[in-house]
């Protein structure tokens, strides 16, 4: 079995967890029109063996996010069941940032997930996302699309 078994669209939500797929694939494709970079969401409702930080980069590398153009990949990714979230962004954008950048981001989402809903803290976080990298990676006038705007879970 490949790796790639692991990682599937999200479209069947497990019952009890209310997230919003389209409205986060929307918001993706809006934060986008603002910057080269491109940013990707996944969640999972198991329990990680390994440290978020190490599962979400392995879903980093799974969803090939470290062959962009100009290593400019920017994951969301969640543990729905155990509360946790990662935020993580290749070296282009990184290098940039840094992971101050990354906390404030992943701060600002966990306060509006309380505040309102896990899809709106995630939307939040993309916007936040997308202006910050609209900084450093203008959009060219091509401006492909090269992840898929697609929420997945695996």
């Amino acid at each position: 079995m490949s790796i790639w078994a692991r990682i599937f669209s999200a479209h069947r939500i497990p019952s009890g967890i209310n997230l919003d797929v389209k409205a986060i694939s929307n918001a993706i494709a809006l934060a986008e029109e603002g910057t080269s970079a491109e940013i990707r969401v996944h969640y999972t409702i198991c329990k990680g063996k390994l440290d978020i930080l190490e599962d979400a980069k392995k879903v980093f590398n799974q969803l090939g996010m470290q062959n962009t153009k100009n290593r400019n990949a920017v994951l969301i990714y969640l543990r729905l069941n155990q509360k946790q979230i990662s935020i993580i962004g290749d070296s282009g954008i990184h290098t940039h940032v840094g992971d101050d950048f990354w906390n404030a981001v992943k701060d600002e989402v966990i306060e509006t997930i309380k505040s309102s809903n896990l899809t709106k803290g995630i939307e939040k976080g993309i916007s936040i996302l997308g202006n910050q990298l609209g900084k450093h990676f203008p959009p060219s006038e091509e401006n492909p699309n090269e992840l898929s705007n697609e929420v997945t879970f695996g």
